[in-house]
């Protein structure tokens, strides 16, 4: 008797700690699934310190829980300046050097003309994007390259010759309807600007017509919402595009 009562309580206290230990890696499972939800969404140290406290609070739970844990408030510590920052920072260190080193000559020749204020310059994995407003390369609604805009496209031939790469110019428009005796839309006034900007290249900067090749958007691709005239402006644009080539570089 005496035996089958020392197996009968050695059954009673296992199954009592078998009860703690399951019920502790519940409260640990639910604790690292609170802490998954969190990584994946942006919650305020308010709503995770009350939602932390109502499962407490069911699972009759201490203090402890909330014992070491640090929130932190997304409103107060981080920002879209700080997230930007981050990003062009992995983005610098991603790139091909071969395609950061191009914009970097890039950016150096047009500080060296001193064409800043004419040609914005932009990079992705595709090539360097130079960017030059329609003001200073047509008038409205032409795509006859003015006076004003041919020393700006001689020092742009001047860039392109020091390399090999392809060039693709592209013409962007904005939504205002384009009726006139030359251009019935903004397809083709997109399309005759770029090649305007291309004969002038090959024909007047002996840039090998191999190389080059236009395309025309109208005003399917803007950079800015067309709701405002200073929006609208920025739209309307020629883009000399570098192709960058991994294979080349």
């Amino acid at each position: 008797m005496a035996r089958r009562r020392k197996k009968k309580e050695t059954k009673n206290s296992s199954s009592g700690g078998g009860w703690m230990t399951t019920f502790s890696d519940l409260m640990s499972l639910l604790l690292t699934f609170f802490i998954l939800l969190y990584s994946m969404s942006s919650v305020s140290a308010e709503k995770f310190e009350a939602a932390a406290k109502s499962m407490q609070s069911a699972f009759g739970g201490g203090e402890s829980m909330l014992e070491g844990s640090t929130v932190v408030d997304s409103k107060t510590d981080t920002s879209d300046e700080t997230l930007e920052e981050t990003l062009e920072e992995i983005s610098e260190e991603t790139v091909d050097p071969e395609l950061l080193k191009m914009y970097n000559e890039v950016v150096q020749f047009l500080e060296d003309k001193n064409i800043t204020s004419q040609a914005s310059v932009e990079y992705d994995q595709d090539g360097i994007y130079v960017n030059i407003q329609e003001s200073i390369l047509f008038g409205s609604g032409s795509a006859i390259i003015a006076d004003s805009g041919k020393q700006t496209l001689n020092d742009l031939g001047e860039l392109i010759q020091k390399f090999d790469n392809a060039v693709v110019i592209e013409g962007y428009t904005d939504n205002v309807p384009m009726y006139n005796a030359n251009f019935s839309s903004n397809w083709e006034l997109s399309t005759g600007r770029a090649l305007s900007v291309l004969r002038y290249l090959s024909e007047e900067r002996d840039v090998n017509p191999t190389r080059l090749a236009a395309k025309g958007y109208g005003e399917y691709h803007p950079l800015v919402p067309n709701d405002s005239e200073e929006n609208r402006s920025k739209n309307r644009r020629v883009n000399i595009v570098i192709v960058y080539d991994q294979q080349e570089g």
